[in-house]
């Protein structure tokens, strides 16, 4: 798989290829400014595609303003919106607030994009749990390695 994208070092070692498919998924750390998470979060899913990850195994959370695609599709009203989850067909976009509904996926990619701390507390352990291999982390190194080491 292709790096990705800015300074990114694991906040815990990455499993192993021989590592059993039910082993902890992988965290990566991208620093980035609140105002530049969702930039970086975007970078991230560009080169897990580029590098050969299906749409459909890649979710993005946002702990701030969500995600403009989100707020388009939202639009049209919630069940359009979780039907295309659902389908798992392309990488979907959901607040953090949402991340109980949203299914496990392969790569969850999570912007740390303001919000409260409390949202970050909740979101990051909750984001973990949906990750089956790989969590992306973009937002302040200090803020994610306090929560991701209390809640993980």
């Amino acid at each position: 798989m292709a790096p990705v994208p800015g300074p990114s070092a694991p906040v815990t070692p990455a499993a192993s290829p021989s590592a059993p498919a039910s082993a902890a998924p992988q965290i990566q750390l991208i620093p980035a400014s609140a105002a530049g998470a969702l930039d970086a979060a975007e970078e991230a899913v560009d080169l897990l595609l580029e590098s050969g990850r299906s749409p459909g195994e890649v979710l993005v959370v946002t702990t701030g303003e969500q995600h403009p695609w989100a707020a388009h599709e939202l639009s049209f009203g919630e069940a359009s919106y979780w039907a295309q989850h659902d389908s798992g067909d392309d990488v979907f976009y959901a607040d953090a607030s949402a991340l109980d509904r949203a299914a496990v996926r392969p790569v969850v990619v999570v912007a740390v994009n303001g919000g409260t701390g409390a949202v970050a507390t909740t979101a990051l352990p909750a984001a973990h749990a949906r990750a089956g291999a790989l969590l992306i982390v973009c937002g302040d190194p200090q803020q994610i390695n306090s929560v991701l080491g209390a809640g993980i």
